[in-house]
């Protein structure tokens, strides 16, 4: 149906001229104005279906000051916790007819940060979720001014005001919780990396726990959440072996501690029990399957967009914190 001879996109009067509105009509159906008539309505986007048009989302947002698209500043998409966050947060806005445009900024460069910042604000953003695991990020951005809503992922009291968690300390209490009730009383736990707000919560959830119980503890041992971390610090540890259980900071590098009580020709759980933190997965399909800590993505998305955008249809608004679940599977056992 196109005449666009010339190559150019169809703009927003030829979808006036072939559906016989003004262009001041087709702009209304394309903000949804209650005001067109549905037979209009339908008309107008059957000839947006047919020259396939697509509106220029920033010449829109210069007019109805609203873009539909929300901004995630991101330091660590790599990982499987603020990767399955954002995959969250996208699927959460599209259900509410929003876009999503990501950031991702080098933690260690102070200056990405603004930088970050800058690209989302040049799109319009209407609010923007920050996914940066590292304190020192959280420092840098105290430093900038957001000038709309905006959330963080984090479990510190940075910034309380605008913060969503799950709740890491109480997902830790219960991985540890889980082996102190199994019997275990030699307990070590591998941790995450120095710096990140998660790996610090789950290591105080631990210390927590373990004090709660009058369990003496030995300094967690820091991680860089690889299984090759985690397969390095199990052969490290089996040299002397005056453990019987290990609670992982993540999944991947209890993977890594599996793989090398294996190798020491020691049987989980029979010899060592092992709890890891996220449930990836494929942790249900380790050998053995993984008992671990879940956290909700889905709703941690959910939550993350209605805090920016308010609550949908009548919705209360969201609690701040979501409380993670215990997965109990077969790497634990009770101590001989």
């Amino acid at each position: 149906m196109s005449d666009d001879a010339g190559g150019r996109r169809p703009s927003i009067r030829d979808v006036a001229r072939l559906a016989g509105v003004s262009h001041q009509t087709v702009s209304r159906v394309l903000n949804e104005h209650p005001s067109i008539r549905p037979e209009t309505k339908q008309r107008v986007q059957q000839v947006m279906s047919d020259l396939q048009y697509r509106p220029n989302r920033a010449a829109r947002a210069l007019v109805t000051s609203r873009s539909q698209t929300i901004g995630i500043l991101s330091a660590s998409s790599e990982q499987y916790g603020p990767a399955s966050s954002i995959a969250a947060i996208e699927e959460a806005a599209r259900r509410r007819g929003y876009w999503v445009s990501t950031a991702n900024i080098d933690a260690h460069d102070p200056q990405s940060i603004p930088d970050g910042i800058a690209h989302l604000t040049a799109q319009s953003v209407e609010g923007v979720v920050v996914i940066a695991p590292q304190v020192r990020v959280f420092r840098a951005l105290a430093a900038q001014h957001l000038d709309v809503p905006y959330v963080t992922l984090q479990s510190t009291g940075l910034d309380p005001d605008h913060t969503l968690t799950v709740d890491q300390i109480a997902g830790a209490r219960l991985a540890t919780k889980h082996l102190i009730s199994q019997g275990h009383r030699a307990i070590y736990h591998l941790a995450g990396p120095q710096d990140w707000i998660e790996a610090e919560a789950r290591m105080r959830g631990f210390l927590d726990e373990m004090s709660a119980n009058d369990i003496p503890t030995t300094a967690p041992i820091l991680g860089d959440w690889t299984a090759q971390f985690g397969y390095y610090a199990g052969q490290e540890l089996l040299r002397v072996r005056d453990f019987t259980a290990i609670f992982s900071s993540n999944d991947q590098m209890a993977l890594g501690l599996m793989h090398a009580i294996r190798d020491a020709g020691l049987d989980v759980p029979g010899d060592i029990s092992i709890v890891g933190f996220d449930d990836i997965p494929e942790a249900a399909h380790f050998w053995p399957p993984l008992t671990t800590v879940r956290q909700d993505f889905s709703e941690l998305g959910r939550r993350c967009v209605d805090l920016l955008l308010g609550p949908h249809d009548g919705d209360l608004a969201p609690l701040p914190t979501i409380m993670p679940e215990l997965i109990v599977r077969r790497s634990t056992a009770p101590l001989r």
